[in-house]
């Protein structure tokens, strides 16, 4: 794993300290001594961690952070403050000012490691998400890296797995107003609720008495449902190489007893930050394809779904040797009430159409809107005459029923015209099949409008 590292600090020892240690694992590593450098770096070239030193002139590293953390542009790299400062409150300090982690000199060279490789994947993952949405369609993406998307009122779900009752509830006291966890003493059972899904975070202590905790850490990293999961470790002072095995497994975070309260729901919630962030990162990448295959106006699929699905459903049909047919539909006139209803009137002509079109076909079938006042209807396990049918019964609904127009539901009759193609033998194809019925409806319109005609193969 390589990753661009960014290194802060005023005291040129120091830097070249950590700056060693990285490169010797084949990290990239670029320095800045002073914060403004470190938030231009930030801003001006790619960047997967920052280790932050907090004491320095000018602008301290909680300033960095807080800066960092409030541009969209950066508010995703993930900071690790490196300070000689080992109080408390200074650690609550810079996790509240937006940071990921805090490590205190002398670092450990295992903890610091595993930390920034931990980190590293985190910033992997967030960026194929970011870069997915991106290159998509906006639907709020800049809202999604300003990182407004993590506050909510919901109290966080979290799951405790601890069979010791009295550590246990040592934790639970000092979540007591943050959240109302969920205690398992049971971790195959605790492995099977977290699996169910609905959970922002999972503790996991490591004096289970007659079960491993990094088995049940990695049991929850192999599965796909809690992949993405945050996991916090709570572990006893001493346990450095289980810390480290944990890190290295894919644990997002720990803390040694006796636990701070502050601390404990300051990681808690920096990791809850984060897993919400990449969920409204995932929903949206969701949100973005399912818009880049739907027409925005009628709900149903566009041509791109068409296009992209109407060959499978063909070569599906030839191999199982069951019909196929296609039914393409044209509003008769339809420029007329854009003409004299405005585009918006156009628009509740459409909308009332499609839906009309859903109420007459099954869930199997394939509505699409192809353009204009154009739609596609695709019939798995339909052959031409029971499609005739059906189109027959399309075409009347519309003739009979008037379709409202606007605020005041003006009345306006309208008949559509319909051409029909089914499948035919082993040479034809998705193309064929379309040309076919776009002739069909061809002459429908040139023989009258208001009719169905059918293509034979």
């Amino acid at each position: 794993m390589t990753a661009r590292i960014l290194v802060v600090d005023d005291i040129p020892a120091s830097l070249k300290l950590l700056q060693a240690r990285l490169e010797a694992e084949y990290f990239e590593v670029v320095t800045a001594t002073a914060g403004a450098e470190a938030v231009e770096v930030c801003e001006n070239g790619r960047v997967d961690v920052v280790l932050l030193d907090i004491m320095m002139p000018e602008m301290d590293g909680f300033e960095v952070c807080r800066r960092l953390k409030e541009n969209p542009q950066t508010a995703h790299i993930p900071v690790v403050m490196v300070t000689a400062l080992d109080q408390v409150t200074d650690r609550i300090r810079g996790l509240e000012a937006g940071a990921d982690d805090f490590l205190t000199k002398p670092v450990n060279d295992l903890q610091l490691l595993t930390r920034v490789k931990s980190l590293v994947r985190l910033k992997m993952l967030s960026d194929e998400l970011r870069l997915r949405a991106a290159t998509t369609r906006n639907i709020g993406i800049e809202t999604l890296l300003a990182g407004r998307i993590v506050t909510s009122e919901d109290s966080p779900a979290v799951v405790l797995v601890d069979d010791n009752e009295a550590s246990s509830k040592i934790v639970l006291e000092s979540m007591d107003g943050f959240c109302v966890p969920v205690v398992e003493t049971d971790p195959q059972a605790a492995f099977f609720r977290i699996a169910e899904g609905g959970y922002d975070c999972a503790i996991v202590s490591t004096g289970l008495r007659d079960f491993d905790p990094l088995r049940l850490c990695s049991q929850l990293r192999s599965l796909d449902r809690t992949r993405f999961l945050p996991i916090v470790l709570i572990a006893e002072k001493g346990e450095d190489e289980r810390i480290t095995r944990a890190l290295e497994l894919g644990v997002n975070d720990y803390l040694i007893r006796p636990l701070d309260r502050q601390e404990l729901i300051a990681r808690l919630r920096t990791q809850i930050r984060r897993k919400r962030y990449n969920d409204q990162l995932r929903a949206s990448v969701t949100q973005t394809i399912e818009m880049a295959v739907t027409d925005g106006l009628t709900g149903l699929h566009n041509r791109r779904y068409l296009d992209s699905h109407l060959d499978t459903l063909v070569k599906r049909a030839q191999s199982r040797g069951r019909p196929l047919s296609v039914m393409i539909t044209d509003l008769d006139r339809f420029k007329a009430v854009n003409d004299t209803y405005g585009h918006d009137g156009g628009d509740d002509v459409l909308r009332d159409f499609a839906d009309r079109l859903r109420k007459n076909v099954r869930g199997i079938d394939l509505a699409c809107r192809f353009g204009g006042e154009e739609f596609v209807v695709v019939m798995p396990d339909t052959d031409g005459e029971t499609a005739a049918l059906i189109a027959e019964r399309v075409r009347e609904g519309i003739e009979e029923a008037a379709f409202a127009i606007g605020a005041d539901q003006v009345p306006v009759k309208l008949t559509v015209s319909i051409g029909l193609a089914a499948l035919g033998g082993a040479g034809d194809s998705a193309d064929k099949l379309m040309k076919r019925a776009d002739m069909a409806l061809y002459e429908a319109k040139d023989g009258g409008r208001n009719r169905v005609v059918a293509r034979a193969a």
